[in-house]
């Protein structure tokens, strides 16, 4: 199994990014000026290291070829797939929170919500579907969507005669546990991921860049809209 990963962008502070040319951008990400730019974080949430995010992007400058440090990104003439990794990582760097959880579970957080089954890891990047979920949770309150998943999985662990017992399995109370803290925080994070200031970046581990889903498309589909 792989991390679905949830992150919330701040819209303006990716946009300010954007507008800038490369030249800049070093500057800023090497003397780490730019640190002031970045969205608040949430202490309830982890979202990636300044010093990592910068020096990915200044790795990526020295590999590139062709560009053009006093233009923006979005006018570089560079393949599709290099602009799209550079992409993600000044979304990254617009990042207030992450929340991350194993596509597996994903199946029994969302689909009881969703009234459906869920064919695939893959619909967990459709970024229709997170709007779908985020409509249907809206709806309810935290403890009460964080109950009917756990009872939802009471329940199938009780048709596949599995036991609830924590004297027979005592890794029932830590799951337990960890489906609570993980369905309670999503709510917290998908109701912030409603606000206009924010946009919901979907992606999983090991997926290219080009594949991440910003604003419902995806970069791939943004940078070639660029070209």
């Amino acid at each position: 199994m792989v991390d679905v990963m949830l992150r919330l962008v701040d819209k303006a502070t990716l946009g300010r990014l954007l507008e800038m040319p490369l030249s800049r951008l070093v500057s800023g990400f090497e003397t780490g000026v730019f640190r002031d730019l970045r969205p608040e974080s949430d202490p309830r949430y982890h979202r990636g290291f300044d010093v990592d995010l910068e020096g990915d992007f200044l790795e990526w400058i020295d590999k590139a070829d062709g560009l053009d440090l006093g233009a923006p990104l979005a006018d570089q003439g560079i393949s599709v797939e290099s602009q799209c990794v550079a992409l993600l990582l000044l979304a990254e760097w617009s990042v207030s929170a992450e929340w991350r959880c194993w596509d597996g579970r994903l199946f029994l957080y969302v689909e009881p919500i969703l009234g459906g089954r869920i064919e695939s890891v893959e619909e967990f990047l459709s970024a229709d579907l997170w709007h779908r979920f985020s409509a249907a949770i809206s709806a309810s309150d935290r403890e009460s969507y964080s109950e009917s998943v756990i009872l939802d999985w009471m329940t199938r662990r009780e048709d596949l005669d599995e036991t609830l017992d924590p004297s027979q399995d005592p890794r029932i109370l830590p799951t337990m546990e960890s489906h609570k803290s993980l369905t309670e925080s999503l709510f917290d994070f998908l109701e912030m991921a409603r606000t206009e200031a924010n946009a919901l970046l979907i992606g999983r581990e090991f997926l290219s860049a080009d594949s991440w889903v910003l604003g419902g498309l995806t970069l791939g589909e943004r940078a070639g809209v660029s070209e």
